[in-house]
């Protein structure tokens, strides 16, 4: 099978954006690919955290990730400071991709207008430790949105760096994106994508959220004036966005299920009915994982222990290709 590799960093809540249009692929994913999917805690190090914030985020997003279907029995499903190798290969990877290709990143530039008070080493090299994720596993696929393919292309080109410096050694990946992944924007703000960072609470439905919440997020969602309703992304955001998350909730495609509403009123108390059915079963292993986190502790060693026969494997192909003297 295909060897696909994702991460995810441990930051900011997970909501209904990062669902439908990633993680609910995932878990379909699992079972016709061999699928890595890995809770990357060191990238959430590159800005300052306070003492403790990183590894309760990294247990709450584990075992948001189990509850939405992802099986550490089927997946490998795992933390990435956990197998030590991904640090060890960061370092060849710094030293195979120059100082020019690290400045032009587009997430870099971004980030560090974010930060300006503080902008860490480990911030620019950024996209070094990313490649030894994907690189350490002989990863064919790396599912991306469109605004994260620019890692991709770097990380080949690392890739094919060391090939032609030390002979073959790593698999070159590609990028992929999902065509059947949902675009979830902003209830409040259709024109921006829903977000991580909660700089629109009104226009974000997480995860988490009660099913009042829910509800009253999607029912206050913005629409336009004229009262049509018509999938058109362009001329209606809105509208558009609301048939998206009803046609990805029920399986069903948003230009068809247009034609079945007259008034937004409708399409809205639908489209909160279908979210709530959708997210209480995983609300409720969520809060099974929570109440257990030894049991989420124990499925991720073997996440863990599955990566690091890979992982270790790759580091000791690439040193030797370089020749370092053998322990």
């Amino acid at each position: 099978m295909t060897r696909v590799f994702s991460g995810i960093q441990p930051t900011g809540e997970l909501h209904l954006g990062n669902y439908l249009g990633a993680i609910r692929n995932w878990a379909k994913m699992q079972h016709e690919t061999d699928a890595l999917f890995c809770v990357v805690d060191l990238h959430a190090v590159t800005v300052p955290k306070t003492p403790g914030e990183v590894g309760e985020s990294t247990l709450r997003l584990s075992q948001l990730l189990m509850a939405a279907g992802l099986d550490p029995e089927v997946c490998t499903l795992f933390v990435q400071s956990h197998v030590r190798e991904h640090t060890e290969c960061a370092w060849l990877m710094e030293c195979s991709v120059s100082f020019g290709e690290l400045s032009r990143m587009t997430q870099f530039k971004d980030k560090s207008d974010q930060h300006k008070s503080f902008i860490s080493a480990g911030l620019f090299t950024y996209p070094a430790l990313q490649a030894a994720d994907i690189l350490l596993y002989d990863t064919e696929e790396v599912p991306v949105g469109d605004d994260q393919r620019q890692h991709v292309e770097i990380t080949r080109d690392i890739a094919e760096r060391f090939n032609s410096r030390y002979g073959e050694t790593f698999v070159l990946p590609k990028a992929v994106v999902p065509k059947a992944a949902a675009r979830v924007m902003d209830m409040q703000h259709p024109d921006k994508k829903m977000s991580k960072s909660l700089d629109s609470p009104k226009g974000t439905v997480g995860l988490l959220d009660e099913p009042k919440q829910i509800a009253k997020k999607i029912k206050s969602a913005v629409t336009d004036n004229d009262g049509e309703v018509r999938f058109d992304v362009a001329e209606k955001p809105g509208v558009s966005n609301l048939l998206s998350i009803l046609g990805a909730a029920t399986d069903r495609d948003p230009e068809a299920l247009a034609d079945e509403y007259e008034q937004y009123g409708q399409l809205k108390v639908d489209t909160a009915d279908a979210v709530v059915a959708l997210l209480e079963p995983f609300q409720e292993r969520f809060r099974e994982l929570e109440a257990d986190p030894g049991e989420t502790a124990r499925l991720l060693k073997i996440g863990a222990d599955k990566a690091r026969e890979t992982a270790s494997t790759t580091v000791a192909r690439a040193k030797a290709a370089i020749g370092f003297l053998a322990d």
